[in-house]
């Protein structure tokens, strides 16, 4: 299944990205990410001496590799990316400074939403599975179907920023079992007063909270920058794409903890942490109007760029 990477997923801030990894023209770059494989089409497209080492957790996103010899596949959670890679480069597993540049595009892609079966969507009726692969250890309907009230009212709120979290959780459990995302999303529907129907869907905080929860994915990106970061030459790129303040947040705290130098309380008169910056931002960019327009999944999204320096 080598399809087009815009019908499989249509990338976003594209043209930011490969700008933004020009100094790995020549060298290795992986994509943590790789979803549809539009990041990479467009490296490989303008730069002809890059390589690209291409992770992705989700077997159908893997069929999607364009025939490249300058690509290399491996199935995996790119929060174990230091070892995946450096086992693709033959180095040991915990080697720092073996790649050019790092993309992690993060969330979901438009595949996954527009695939019933996968339990994505709050627009079509499917399953509720939510798992983006086969390592995920339980479905969403688990979590749906076997958490008590306070827990999902927790699950909710923390990973859906949901205003009404509690009385959806307890419609929720009053409802159970629920077994399709079509109901799901009608439960949630009724539980949200009217006013609050009128501003997107009702679900969507919800279905994020479910799907986040289900692939433990604030985690993976936590430890996946920390590989990623080890995993960078000085002068290496950092592309991260979020698209909910949740992720964002993980991402410019980690940045910016990179870019620290001495950590010492102010009291004392000189250093003694011998701390040094390991990263450098370089910048914050967020979609066009035009792109916006032409792609309004993009509408959210946030590209944070940063540099290794030496340690």
């Amino acid at each position: 299944m080598d399809q087009t990477s815009n019908s499989y997923h249509q990338p976003v801030l594209v043209s930011a990205c490969v700008q933004a990894f020009a100094p790995a023209a020549s060298g290795v770059i992986v994509d943590g990410t790789f979803g549809g494989g539009g990041h990479t089409r467009a490296l490989l497209a303008s730069y002809p001496l890059v390589t690209i080492i291409a992770i992705d957790r989700d077997p159908d996103a893997l069929a999607n590799t364009p025939d490249d010899g300058r690509v290399r596949v491996i199935l995996g959670n790119f929060s174990e990316m230091q070892r995946l890679v450096n086992d693709e480069l033959g180095a040991p597993p915990d080697t720092r400074g073996t790649v050019d540049g790092v993309l992690l595009d993060l969330g979901i892609s438009s595949h996954q939403v527009d695939t019933a079966e996968r339990g994505f969507s709050y627009r079509r009726s499917g399953p509720i599975d939510m798992r983006m692969g086969a390592d995920a250890p339980a479905r969403a309907g688990e979590l749906v179907n076997e958490l008590d009230r306070d827990e999902l009212r927790n699950l909710i709120r923390r990973y859906g920023e949901e205003r009404y979290a509690g009385r959806i959780a307890g419609a929720i459990v009053d409802a159970r079992p629920i077994t399709t995302t079509a109901d799901l999303a009608a439960v949630i529907a009724d539980a949200v007063p009217a006013a609050a129907r009128r501003s997107g869907h009702p679900a969507r905080k919800t279905f994020q909270a479910l799907r986040i929860a289900t692939n433990a994915e604030l985690e993976a990106l936590s430890t996946g920058l920390d590989s990623a970061i080890d995993l960078l030459k000085p002068g290496g790129r950092l592309c991260v794409i979020s698209y909910h303040s949740l992720e964002d947040r993980i991402t410019k705290r980690r940045i910016a903890a990179g870019a620290a130098a001495c950590v010492c309380p102010p009291e004392l008169p000189v250093c003694v942490c011998e701390r040094r910056p390991e990263l450098a931002p370089v910048g914050r960019i967020r979609p066009s109007e035009a792109e916006v327009a032409a792609n309004p999944r993009s509408r959210s999204a946030v590209l944070r760029i940063a540099e290794r320096i030496a340690a």
